[in-house]
């Protein structure tokens, strides 16, 4: 079964990801200050990925069409990845490289019959792990000074 599963980074920034049935990652957020804007972000790709239009940017007459929409790009790596882009002309999520352009339509069917699946709950250990620790203030320790040295005693030269 398909599902969103939300994540917190070691900086205590919040990303969701779409899982296939297969275990296969097929949709990473961008990065949200709270858990609130994961929420949004997942009911963002429900909202508009099942019925967004497919644009090819990599082929030679691209088709354009209004938002929310797919869009296909061809990564630095030569790999295919799509990104969906919301009714705000931002983009909710990317996908992973694909070594095939069909492998990469199939990855947005994909993404389309997943839309509405469920948000995974995180475990209470996990998400304690999971959550930025707290700072525990720092105490001041009492400035010592250390005794000062005393200089070593000079011998009087003894006159003859």
């Amino acid at each position: 079964m398909s599902k969103y599963v939300i994540t917190v980074t070691p900086k205590g920034k919040y990303h969701f990801n779409l899982v296939a049935n297969n275990g296969e990652k097929i949709l990473s957020s961008q990065l949200y200050a709270a858990r609130k804007g994961a929420l949004k972000g997942i009911r963002s790709v429900a909202k508009n990925a099942p019925a967004a239009p497919v644009v090819d940017l990599t082929a030679k007459k691209v088709v354009e069409a209004g938002n929310p929409k797919f869009e296909i790009f061809a990564g630095k790596d030569g790999k295919s990845y799509f990104r969906l882009i919301a009714a705000n002309a931002k983009a909710i999520g990317v996908s992973e490289g694909y070594n095939t352009m069909a492998a990469c339509k199939n990855g947005i069917k994909s993404v389309k019959k997943a839309a509405a699946a469920e948000i995974e709950k995180p475990a209470k250990a996990a998400a304690k792990k999971a959550a930025p620790a707290k700072k525990a203030p720092a105490k001041k320790a009492a400035a010592k000074k250390a005794p000062a040295k005393k200089a070593p005693a000079k011998k009087a030269a003894k006159k003859k």
